[in-house]
């Protein structure tokens, strides 16, 4: 079993793009997101705790970079509301700390205020 979120889950007013690192390939979209960890639909399920690196594309440029690479770990994967997709929990593995600072604004400037 994995541990519990200790952060509250930000929803963004846009699905960002969740590309695979290497190939370029689309992974599927990013749902929400926390400092800790993420959780991105797509048309198939991810094999489970497995690393995973990404590229995520930015809706504009924040601290001088359009995208976020990062590597992650897929947590739990579970067929979503609608059953054409899939939803996947990922653990984000050290980002450094200018990256930290992109998926703060990235929440700070497109998240949902509640």
């Amino acid at each position: 079993m994995f541990e519990k979120r200790t952060l509250k889950r930000r929803h963004l007013i846009y699905y960002l793009r969740i590309m695979d690192k290497t190939t370029n390939e689309l992974m599927g979209h990013l749902v929400d997101i926390t400092a800790e960890g993420l959780m991105v639909i797509s048309e198939t399920p991810f094999e489970t705790n497995k690393e995973f690196h990404f590229r995520m594309m930015l809706p504009k440029e924040i601290i001088g970079k359009e995208d976020l690479e990062f590597s992650a770990v897929s947590l739990w994967t579970r067929k979503d509301v609608n059953p054409d997709f899939y939803d996947t929990g990922f653990k984000l593995l050290d980002l450094n700390e200018a990256d930290m600072l992109r998926v703060d604004q990235l929440i700070h400037h497109f998240g949902f205020q509640d």
